[in-house]
């Protein structure tokens, strides 16, 4: 199955960073949802939650941002954030 190569980045370093299945974000015009072969895309972030859904099946992961940018090119996923408020393991069903 292909996957995704995150890097989740804030000012002061690296968040988190792996394989995984799908990322989602809140995009300035509504959430955006990435899976393996999205088409290359840079969009500015607005506070909200961004998901990691890591490759090895685990549960999804999740952290408030107070927005920042998205970037996808080529299965690579960059999220470059201003900061992150609150970093968690989903407890619902993706």
């Amino acid at each position: 199955m292909a996957q995704l190569e995150v890097d989740l980045v804030a000012a002061d370093g690296k968040i988190w960073s792996g394989p995984a299945r799908q990322v989602s974000a809140p995009a300035a015009d509504g959430d955006i949802g990435i899976l393996a072969g999205h088409t290359p895309i840079l969009s500015v972030l607005r506070a909200g939650q961004v998901r990691v859904v890591p490759a090895d099946g685990g549960a999804p992961l999740q952290w408030h941002v107070d927005g920042g940018f998205l970037s996808v090119d080529s299965d690579q996923v960059t999220v470059v954030v201003d900061a992150v408020t609150e970093g968690s393991r989903s407890t619902t069903a993706h």
